[in-house]
This record gives C-alpha cells, sequence and structure tokens, in this order.
C-alpha cells in the first residue's frame, strides 16, 4: 500500500538553529523517508515519505520546529509517496 508525500517549504528563522539536524531525529522516530536541506534565500525544504499519520506528525513537528527556531510558515504540497527513498537524509 503506497502511503504519502508531502514537499515542504518552511520560512522563518529555520537555518543556524540546527532546524535540519532536529527535523532528521523527529524524521527517524516517525519511520519516515526522504530528505531535508537549507535552500539559499534562507527557507528549508523537505520531501517526507510514510504513513498518512507519520507525515501528519512530521508537519506538526514542523510548525514549532527546533527549540531555537522560529516557523513562520509552511507551504505544502502533498503527492502520493513514489517509494524511492531508503532512509531519512540530511543534504549539505
Amino acid at each position: 500500500m503506497k502511503g504519502t508525500r508531502a514537499h515542504v517549504i518552511i520560512s522563518g528563522k529555520v537555518q543556524g538553529v540546527f532546524f535540519r539536524a532536529e527535523t532528521h531525529r523527529a524524521a527517524v522516530a516517525h519511520g519516515i523517508k526522504g530528505w531535508v536541506k537549507n535552500r539559499p534565500e534562507g527557507t528549508v525544504e523537505a520531501v517526507f515519505e510514510g504513513t498518512q499519520e507519520a507525515v501528519a506528525a512530521m508537519l506538526e513537528w514542523c510548525k514549532k520546529g527546533s527549540p531555537s527556531a522560529r516557523v513562520d510558515d509552511i507551504d505544502v504540497k502533498w503527492d502520493e509517496a513514489r517509494e524511492g527513498f531508503i532512509d531519512f537524509k540530511i543534504i549539505y
């Protein structure tokens, strides 16, 4: 059974506050596959694939992010999971 995919762009104070590392930790804890990376304009981009419940939990987590982060907005684009990921990675 296919899960779901959320491609997200998170804006606010999300770089230099361990956002990617904490996203990785949360994604692994929720059984999410995909990736997270910083973007040049100061946002964070991620793809989360997993069950509907797990992806929803990650999106809820992203609303707060890491302890030092300030999330202003999350843009989410939904799709069916493509199941091409082995694990969850931080892209540098």
